[in-house]
């Protein structure tokens, strides 16, 4: 028997979001794209951590799921069997991955989604394919070419890139593209206060020289020897590091550097800097491109080579200097830093980030709804039945 809910105008159904928890990028964008759109669009997040996001917008609501990353030492199984090349962290016997999948999966059975996003996972974007749910998968650098990121890329309605589009890969092909929005700047504050003001309130003078070391939260953090190098190579710049630094036993620090750790007023520093070193991850290179700093990129190690993949498409489009890591002598990094400033062009830099991403991104996602489901579509919940085919056929036209 099929229980039919009744006539549900699209504008008004739910709208799913998986955010992965690792850093804090993820959970920014997502608030900004969850912020920007329509009011009466109910928004149901999923992640591991509910700590992790902005401020969010009524009508938004955040389920914690456990990490389907993560042991947590109640896992059952011995795992025997080989990993399909379809997946990517599929191990048997893991209680919270069958919660977290277990919960999704009813979500979508009692809530009827109009979408779901996915930030990012290829296992949850192939989820909401076999639940029958359209998903808008966010497209990430990298080597990933793989059958699983294929098919959570060729099953996607839409595909999300947090990147302006000159900094699109090579082997990112015409039918990625086609459904592509490129969205550089998603979810990061590009306003920054005026430099002497900044260089007031962080002790610098105005006529000091700066080389802010920016060191991210995803992984362990830039290693403070190389940075020590880094800091004798240009003994009259002031050398700052920000973020999470690994302390190296041998590492012989010199007066001109300084170690600020984690701070509240990144943009302070970027304002104040005259020229910075970082790793290539997503928000930082945001920040960076806003700022239209000279930039040594440093591709710290990630799954599928995605920052040393960030990194080449940053040299090639001429927006960062990119190094394949720290440079190891003094003559390394003066190499380095004399090709940073040299080849710095601070308005390319700023044109690969759109101060209006959220909006145009919100519009872009309820253009893709409407696309997808006629006005107005047929809710139904399947008790002991199926769809009519009518409606079958309705969705697939």
């Amino acid at each position: 028997m099929n229980v039919r809910a009744g006539m549900v105008p699209p504008a008004t159904a739910p709208v799913g979001y998986f955010v992965h928890h690792q850093g804090r990028g993820h959970a920014e964008r997502c608030a900004a794209i969850v912020n920007a759109m329509p009011r009466q669009r109910p928004v149901t997040i999923f992640c591991a951590r509910d700590d992790i996001f902005p401020p969010l917008r009524a009508g938004t609501e955040v389920v914690r799921i456990p990490s389907m990353f993560e042991a947590t030492g109640h896992e059952t199984a011995h795992d025997f069997t080989a990993q399909p090349d379809t997946v990517h962290c599929a191990p048997l016997g893991w209680p919270g991955i069958r919660q977290a999948m277990g919960t999704m999966a009813h979500w979508f059975m009692t809530s009827n989604p109009a979408l779901m996003i996915c930030d990012v996972s290829a296992e949850v974007a192939q989820l909401a394919r076999l639940c029958s749910v359209p998903h808008v998968k966010v497209l990430q650098h990298g080597l990933r070419s793989d059958p699983g990121h294929r098919a959570a890329y060729v099953g996607a309605a839409g595909l999300l890139v947090p990147s302006a589009a000159c900094l699109a890969q090579d082997d990112w092909d015409r039918d990625m593209l086609a459904k592509t929005l490129f969205a550089g700047g998603l979810g990061v504050d590009t306003t920054l206060p005026v430099r002497d003001e900044a260089r007031q309130r962080l002790g610098i003078t105005a006529q000091q020289n700066v080389v802010l070391v920016l060191s991210g939260g995803g992984g362990t953090g830039f290693p403070s020897a190389p940075i020590a190098v880094g800091a004798r190579a240009l003994p009259r710049s002031q050398w700052i590091t920000v973020g999470q630094i690994a302390r190296d036993w041998h590492a012989t620090e010199p007066p001109n550097l300084r170690h600020d750790g984690w701070v509240d007023n990144v943009p302070d520093y970027l304002a104040a800097a005259d020229c910075i070193v970082a790793s290539t991850g997503n928000t930082t290179c945001q920040h960076i491109l806003a700022a239209g700093k000279p930039w040594v990129a440093v591709p710290e190690w990630r799954y599928f080579d995605e920052q040393v993949e960030k990194a080449r498409v940053l040299h090639r489009a001429g927006v960062a200097h990119a190094v394949s890591g720290l440079p190891s002598s003094v003559q390394q990094w003066r190499t380095a830093m004399t090709a940073a400033l040299n080849n710095h062009d601070p308005a390319r830099q700023t044109a690969c980030v759109d101060e209006n991403a959220a909006t145009h991104t919100a519009a872009w996602i309820e253009t893709l709804i409407m696309r997808l489901w006629p006005t107005p579509f047929t809710s139904f919940k399947a008790q002991g039945g199926t769809a009519p085919l009518a409606d079958t056929q309705e969705f697939l036209s």
